[in-house]
């Protein structure tokens, strides 16, 4: 690992990206990305250079709906079982939050993973809420396959490259390359992203998660606009199979199909969310507990939050004047502020660094 952190090889990384002489902007959708990036300098380090790199819709906490949420928290109020990853719980909705509503004597419980979920079902009724990309998805199908008892799931899974598309073709702002997201590549490998490349002529390379992968993505996009190119690289070659994880992909297609969605920031995304098959509608929570979900109209977002153009590049979160006044993660108003994936608290924990 420390070769990866190796600070000459950085600075030779950063000689060649500065001899390009090219000023870019590139965007990333990764929240493990944002971290490294802002807790070693990087930001700083490549600004200097002339590259800007920004983070856009990379926390799938942050993507998910004010609606959603709103479904969670009405569904706690009937006194139904939620099981959670922690994130979610402070994500503010409709003036409250699935914490608030715990100590208020909701049944929400905090779970480390969805097996948690599915033993807690062996006792009374749970929703679990499958929040995450295609990295995190696989396991709530494998469950799904496994016919659990007692259990159902509120599926806020997304897949990634239809945000891309979406976000590149509303054209508000103009980003050079893509650095791709490792843990999603590592499940649906290079392929999904060549059509992006090929309809906005955008180089686009799939990155580790150390200093010197995203340093070394920065120098493969640079390299790749300096001579006229417009491909997806892998540089995460270590992990990322151009195939991705086949079992993993097999499963999301047995369980899962592409529906349109949208996404906190966005209008509605085609093809963008994974709805769970009409074979293992016993286990949707939407179709479970539709009488109760379904008169819900979604809530407007907390006044002056500007969570939505953080999301799409536009704006960065010291930019929204919000940012570290009334929100911090002690309190904060929107889910960039909750999320350790998200622009707003991973800006918030480094910024004095």
């Amino acid at each position: 690992m420390l070769q990866l952190r190796d600070k000459n090889i950085a600075d030779e990384i950063i000689k060649k990206i500065k001899a390009i002489g090219l000023k870019l902007k590139i965007m990333h959708v990764c929240g493990t990305h944002q971290d490294t990036i802002v807790r070693h300098g990087l930001d700083v380090l490549l600004r200097n250079i002339g590259i800007e790199v920004i983070q856009g819709p990379g926390c799938p906490v942050c993507v998910t709906t004010t609606l959603e949420i709103q479904k969670a928290i009405e569904l706690a109020r009937n006194g139904v079982t939620i099981a959670t990853f922690g994130d979610m719980l402070r994500v503010p909705a409709a003036g409250t939050s699935l914490q608030q509503i715990r100590a208020e004597g909701g049944d929400v419980r905090v779970v480390y993973s969805i097996d948690d979920a599915v033993k807690l079902a062996e006792k009374k009724e749970v929703v679990f809420l499958g929040v995450g990309f295609e990295t995190t998805a696989p396991s709530t199908a494998v469950t799904l396959l496994n016919t659990p008892h007692n259990f159902s799931v509120l599926s806020f899974h997304r897949y990634i490259p239809p945000a891309l598309d979406a976000l590149l073709g509303m054209g508000e702002i103009k980003i050079d390359g893509i650095i791709c997201p490792g843990h999603v590549s590592t499940i649906i490998g290079v392929e999904p992203y060549k059509p992006i490349s090929a309809k906005y002529k955008i180089p686009q390379v799939i990155a580790g998660f150390e200093p010197l992968d995203i340093l070394m993505a920065v120098y493969m996009i640079a390299k790749q606009i300096e001579e006229g190119r417009h491909e997806v690289e892998n540089e995460y070659i270590r992990v990322v199979k151009p195939e991705g994880n086949l079992k993993a992909k097999e499963v999301l297609q047995k369980v899962f199909r592409p529906g349109d969605a949208k996404w906190r920031g966005f209008p509605n995304i085609p093809q963008s969310k994974m709805l769970i098959r009409e074979k293992y509608e016993e286990y949707d929570a939407e179709k479970k507990y539709e009488d109760i979900l379904e008169t819900i109209e979604e809530a407007p977002e907390p006044k002056g939050c500007r969570c939505g153009e953080v999301l799409r590049g536009l704006i960065y979160p010291q930019e929204c004047p919000l940012f570290a006044k009334v929100c911090k993660p002690s309190n904060p108003v929107g889910p960039c502020m909750v999320s350790i994936e998200g622009a707003c608290n991973i800006e918030y924990r480094y910024k004095d660094d």
